[in-house]
């Protein structure tokens, strides 16, 4: 019999036993902060209140995401934050198109991500 326990407090630690038969398999704890960061750009950002712009659906098609794109770029191009958009997309490691640049476009440039889209990370 699989059983799972999961208990979080206020949201940020996660503590995850997972038993088989009443044996203990694994025992694992997450602590989770958010960074603080100067983000007060954002509220002047031109993409404010158009999310379903910037990242994409589930099981989005090619021509879609490229359609969907250019519509964002195009608003990106008439933002006074766009550098700033750019700059902490490239630091946080961010999905989505910030900043008129694609996580491809970052991770292409050589900022990583932690899991790239379409990119198989090496097992060793």
């Amino acid at each position: 019999m699989l059983q799972r326990e999961f208990r979080s407090t206020w949201g940020n630690f996660l503590r995850s036993k997972i038993s088989i038969s009443g044996e203990l398999v694994a025992y694992t704890e997450f602590l989770n902060h958010r960074q603080q960061t100067e983000d007060d750009w954002m509220d002047v950002g031109a993409c404010r209140g158009m999310t379903h712009l910037f990242f994409p659906m589930t099981a989005e098609r090619p021509q879609a995401r490229e359609r969907r794109e250019a519509m964002a770029r195009l608003v990106c191009a008439s933002c006074e934050v766009q550098d700033m958009c750019r700059d902490f997309a490239r630091d946080n490691h961010e999905y989505g198109l910030w900043g008129g640049e694609s996580e491809d476009e970052r991770h292409q440039a050589g900022f990583r991500l932690i899991a790239p889209i379409g990119i198989r990370a090496n097992v060793s």
